[in-house]
């Protein structure tokens, strides 16, 4: 017992002495059950809505209005064309959107049907089924009220039966098939696990067998030297990255609605920020087990809280923002909206300036901590 108590003084002390690893291993814990406790949310409300309203009457404004108060809607826009609404939908400003032709409120005075419609982007099925049972419960309801109030004004029933008729147009996905959703995801996630991962222990690797270093006294500067590490693992991305989009065609049937070329240029930028992100916590990590540590902490929030497992307008605000610090969570987006949607740079440069943002941030602070490393070392 006396040797074992020894062995255990001695492991103890070596922790107090690596602080930042019981940081981490006290941390993480905490950090999932936050995560999980307040992000993880099903419950898909405050959709994004644009309203194409050509009737502009009291009833369809009505209808507007218990569509909001629901609070599985939020209007972000009001538009006056369909092109306007097309657009907002393809951007990704809006998921869905509420029409009126301007026949609605005529429709309804007179005892017809009146239409209007629902388009959702279903390439998240997630959010497309809450607000498909949403629109279609609230339009039964708003028709029962409109032909109770007929009958005891009148007397008589609507000739036509429903008063309102929500038409259900869902897009890019419109058989709600899964994979559409789950394969461009799992390329994302697959990119970001394996380069993270490889290049978190790029240079505390070198580090620990004592090649660094030799690097230190060669003429390299230090940007030449990430770069350095940086392009290898880019080719191995692409090669991750096509296997998986053959395979999601070829064996899940995943269209592709888009342009190769337009994939392939934010491809490489999403690999280079990933990598960027893998070369920042190594040269911050002092051991390869800090590196490991800190990738983990970097694979919760990116598969969590990126929209790949569960939908982002469903979590709270401070949520949606940390997620928008992972490339995963813009990725996700180009994507999608690439191979479901068929959209190109026009509807996508927000994204692909947020990569090319986080590379030139992720990029200096690497070269300055590595900088401050190599005096150190």
């Amino acid at each position: 017992m006396q040797r074992i108590w020894a062995i255990l003084i001695k492991e103890f002390h070596q922790m107090k002495r690596d602080k930042a690893t019981l940081f981490m291993l006290i941390l993480m814990p905490l950090m999932q059950l936050i995560i999980f406790g307040y992000a993880i949310n099903t419950d898909v409300k405050h959709v994004p809505t644009v309203i194409y309203d050509q009737s502009r009457s009291e009833e369809s404004r009505e209808l507007i209005n218990a569509f909001v108060g629901t609070s599985y809607y939020d209007v972000v826009e009001y538009v006056d064309s369909n092109q306007a609404m097309l657009d907002s939908i393809y951007s990704g400003k809006a998921v869905a959107a509420l029409t009126f032709p301007p026949t609605f409120s005529e429709d309804i005075k007179h005892g017809r049907t009146a239409e209007m419609q629902l388009i959702v982007d279903a390439s998240d099925n997630t959010i497309a089924n809450s607000a498909i049972s949403t629109a279609q419960l609230l339009g039964q309801q708003r028709s029962l009220s409109i032909t109770s109030q007929r009958l005891l004004a009148t007397g008589q029933a609507m000739p036509s039966g429903n008063a309102i008729e929500v038409k259900i147009n869902p897009w890019f996905n419109p058989d709600f098939i899964t994979a559409y959703n789950i394969v461009p995801g799992i390329i994302s996630l697959m990119i970001t696990m394996t380069l993270v991962s490889i290049t978190a222990m790029a240079i505390v690797r070198e580090q620990e067998v004592g090649t660094l270093e030799q690097l230190m006294v060669t003429p390299l500067k230090d940007y030449e030297i990430i770069i350095g590490k940086v392009i290898p693992y880019v080719i191995i991305g692409y090669a991750q990255a096509g296997i998986a989009l053959i395979a999601g065609i070829l064996l899940f049937d995943v269209p592709f609605q888009g342009s190769f070329f337009v994939l392939f240029m934010t491809t490489t930028i999403f690999l280079v920020a990933s990598l960027m992100l893998g070369i920042l916590v190594s040269t911050v990590a002092k051991t390869q087990l800090q590196a490991m540590q800190m990738s983990i902490l970097v694979y919760m929030p990116s598969i969590l809280l990126s929209g790949f497992m569960f939908p982002r307008v469903a979590m709270d605000a401070i949520f949606q923002y940390l997620g928008a610090i992972m490339p995963m969570t813009f990725y996700l987006t180009i994507i999608r909206g690439i191979m479901l949607k068929g959209i190109g740079v026009e509807y996508l440069w927000p994204q692909i300036f947020a990569l090319i943002t986080f590379i030139i941030i992720t990029g200096f602070i690497s070269i300055h901590s590595f900088t401050n490393k190599r005096k150190n070392g």
